[in-house]
């Protein structure tokens, strides 16, 4: 059944008896849409007026949908706007209502998605060079990572490659299939890594990252009919990298498409414009100062405020 944490775990069962459950299914999939959003502020503004929390840090997921499905300067990407709009609103009211004039709210963009017309897919490319293995189970191909002398985990504009016990020479032929690829701007090797602090244990052996216009997809298929039975459907757990079609439904099929050129909006690229570069607001002038300042600097930010 549906449930969410909450400490005190008691404290869900209230949200619930006043908001009804956390709308799940539109959170993420086919069905997302603005309803598990204002699920989030409605119960935000609710715990302000009950406890009064010195702090809040809420995630209000919304503008991800149509700016990813089609495209960050579309139609629906611009409601989209005018509908997060219209719950915050409702949020500040609350929690000005629970707080007074005594509250200073700071809103940072997680990311910016920028347009996409292209996609790359690591796997497909390491399995055509005999890197990639995979095992076949009720038709289908599943990812044989044990098996395998690299694999590539994706998310949205970047992946981690991982290469069979480091293997230098298997590194270099990684390195060598992606350069100059269409869609790739950059292959980090070993020290190279450390340019975007991904030279660390958990890092894969190869990064691969996306020119602005291009996203990667995680399939290694040669051929739809061989996909794996979760492919087609929601399933983020299974999926080793991120799989924004999922936001996408096949009429015909009943299922999640398998056509990864359906997505217009993506993002995790280095900034190299600043059509690139997020936003921080702050109802309080005297917050954040005139400068710049990268992601890692909004916490400092905000420990500032309780000195």
């Amino acid at each position: 059944s549906l449930w969410c944490y909450t400490k005190p775990v008691e404290f869900y069962g209230e949200l619930r008896d006043t908001f009804d459950h956390f709308p799940l299914k539109h959170f993420w999939g086919p069905l997302a849409n603005i309803k598990s959003t204002a699920w989030i502020a409605d119960s935000a503004a609710y715990a302000a007026k009950k406890w009064r929390p010195n702090f809040f840090y809420i995630y209000l997921p919304h503008l991800d949908y149509a700016a990813q499905k089609s495209g960050p300067d579309s139609e629906p990407a611009r409601k989209a706007l005018g509908e997060l709009d219209d719950v915050i609103g409702k949020l500040v009211a609350g929690c000005s209502e629970a707080y007074g004039s005594d509250v200073v709210f700071m809103v940072a963009s997680e990311y910016v998605i920028t347009p996409v017309g292209h996609v790359s897919y690591p796997n497909r490319a390491l399995r055509q060079a005999e890197l990639l293995k995979v095992r076949v189970e009720d038709g289908g191909e599943y990812l044989d990572t044990g098996g395998s002398a690299a694999w590539a985990l994706v998310d949205h504009q970047f992946s981690h490659v991982f290469v069979k016990n480091g293997d230098a020479r298997t590194c270099g032929q990684v390195a060598d299939l992606f350069r100059g690829a269409a869609g790739i701007a950059e292959v980090l090797v070993g020290d190279e890594r450390g340019k975007y602090a991904l030279d660390h244990d958990r890092a894969g052996d190869v990064i691969l990252i996306s020119t602005p216009n291009s996203w990667q997809a995680y399939y290694w298929w040669l051929d739809d009919a061989r996909a794996p039975k979760f492919a087609r459907t929601v399933d983020i757990h299974a999926k080793p990298g991120y799989d924004p079609v999922e936001l996408h439904f096949d009429f015909a099929t009943k299922s999640i498409p398998l056509d990864a050129t359906l997505i217009k909006g993506s993002h995790g690229a280095p900034v190299a414009s600043d059509a690139q570069r997020g936003v921080l607001l702050s109802s309080a002038i005297d917050v954040i100062g005139a400068n710049a300042v990268r992601d890692t600097d909004v916490c400092g930010l905000v420990l500032r405020q309780f000195e």
